[in-house]
């Protein structure tokens, strides 16, 4: 018995995934969220579950910088990324990003019924998409590594930077001190290992123009 989370910001994908879920185990409960910031209310008011579907292009996930959030967030909920774009660059950052699999939404019910199993059974799926690899990007890779040493808090923090909050608007929308605020800010730089905000703000964004430069 497990619980599951299907976070789709489409109704009808839900539904399908929801059928693929019910085909695939015997969830004690499956919940479903239309945007990150219900996924994570749902991640905190349940405790971990057994399994996240997660649609990337949903609101609030900046890209794969959302998925990065979730995997420091919630370390013990593997997440398997659904998507409608079929790219094998995608897929390999995905990976990188913590994601224990990616499963296209032209998937079969039977195949995401074997992906999902593999899955839960601690594999990690990675579909056999059709054209030839493309060499490994390094430097996306290496993004991806450093953002996901950044604590919950810190990701926040960078999330906010990027918006130009001041570090008191930051303070106040997180209830903490400009004290905290500011010591938040230089670990972000020691870990990204950059020298300033603005450097911190563009190496984040990096992300989420490298996921949209692979869909269109």
């Amino acid at each position: 018995m497990s619980k599951i989370l299907i976070a789709d910001d489409h109704p009808m994908v839900r539904d399908a995934l929801r059928s693929a879920v019910g085909y695939t185990c015997q969830a004690e409960q499956v919940f479903e969220a239309g945007c990150l910031d219900d996924a994570v209310r749902l991640l905190g008011e349940q405790g971990d579950m057994d399994l996240l579907l997660l649609d990337i292009n949903m609101p609030g996930m900046n890209g794969l910088s959302g998925l990065v959030n979730l995997r420091n967030q919630f370390p013990a909920t593997p997440v398997v990324v659904v998507s409608a774009h079929e790219d094998r660059k995608l897929v390999r950052e995905v990976i990188q990003c913590g994601a224990a699999g990616f499963i296209p939404k032209s998937t079969p019910r039977d195949g995401i019924a074997a992906a999902l199993r593999l899955v839960m059974e601690g594999g990690v799926y990675v579909p056999d998409l059709p054209g030839e690899d493309e060499p490994e990007d390094g430097e996306t890779a290496e993004i991806a590594r450093r953002l996901a040493t950044l604590t919950p808090q810190q990701m926040r923090v960078l999330e906010m930077l990027g918006t130009g909050k001041l570090n008191k608007e930051i303070a106040y929308e997180l209830s903490i001190t400009e004290t905290t605020v500011k010591a938040h800010v230089s670990a972000i730089l020691q870990k990204l290992k950059v020298y300033s905000r603005t450097q911190a703000v563009v190496f984040a964004n990096r992300l989420q123009m490298e996921q949209a430069r692979t869909h269109f």
